[in-house]
């Protein structure tokens, strides 16, 4: 028997011996050659084919004068053929080896366009999907990547685009923190509902969504016999919006906050 084994790995062997080898088409092919070819690709919208030609510049000239842009464009190329995860990771290798590079700003925004387009994802384009439903935690990061461009580099043209963004993100994430307070509402939770409307209103003092989060601390508050509480909040309720349509329960369902954005990024 372990002879037979032996006789068919050898014939296997063999075989594979007489396999044509695959020709690697860029063989040869100079540092410029390869850039160039991948900037068509990508024009055309052919990522994959381009991210294989970024790939080779990275791997045959790594300290070309081309590999600083290739790791760029390669974190775009991974981004706009969908590979958020290999994108964030090029973006981050790029920041972390050349912190000083006269194009760094672009690559903390694309760290934010990132993740900005996971939060919203293919559902977001979906009208009727509640994305305060969904994991913040790409909201968090694609804000974290705008903030620190607006601190870092309040100058750069990607800076006003990425402030705009963190306005939007503000109120996904309060929105997020309401909707996990109507949730423990509907389950009899008070103590949890009052305790994330009121992280809502501590943590995104500005966003709209902390209409509904005074609301909701109004309720669980009452609900939980705390009337000093509940007077409270009604009182800050009153002040800050005095025309509120919860007063009189008319507050009707409003446009989702994610269509408020009109970029096509």
């Amino acid at each position: 028997m372990k002879r037979s084994l032996a006789v068919i790995l050898i014939l296997l062997l063999s075989a594979c011996g007489l396999l044509p080898e695959v020709k690697d088409e860029t063989a040869g092919w100079s540092a410029d050659k390869l850039y160039a070819e991948a900037k068509d690709e990508m024009s055309g919208g052919n990522y994959t084919t381009a991210i294989k030609y970024l790939e080779k510049i990275e791997a045959r000239y790594p300290y070309g004068r081309y590999a600083q842009q290739a790791q760029i464009e390669l974190a775009y190329a991974y981004f706009k053929d969908g590979e958020q995860a290999s994108s964030l990771a090029a973006a981050d290798r790029f920041i972390k080896l050349h912190p000083n590079h006269p194009n760094v700003d672009y690559v903390f925004y694309l760290k934010g366009l990132v993740n900005f387009n996971e939060d919203r994802g293919l559902l977001g384009k979906l009208s009727n999907q509640d994305l305060t439903e969904r994991d913040p935690k790409a909201a968090r990061e694609s804000f974290d990547s705008f903030k620190e461009l607006a601190n870092r580099f309040p100058d750069s043209k990607y800076t006003p685009d990425a402030i705009e963004r963190m306005r939007y993100l503000v109120n996904a994430l309060a929105s997020h923190e309401v909707h996990v307070a109507h949730y423990y509402m509907k389950r009899g939770a008070y103590i949890a509902a009052a305790n994330r409307a009121q992280y809502a209103l501590l943590n995104y003092p500005e966003a709209p969504a902390i209409e509904e989060a005074l609301f909701v601390m109004v309720k669980a508050y009452d609900a939980l016999g705390m009337t000093v509480l509940r007077d409270d909040a009604d009182r800050v309720m009153h002040k800050n919006f005095p025309k509120s349509a919860y007063f009189n329960g008319t507050a009707g369902k409003k446009d989702p906050w994610w269509m408020l954005w009109g970029s096509n990024w």
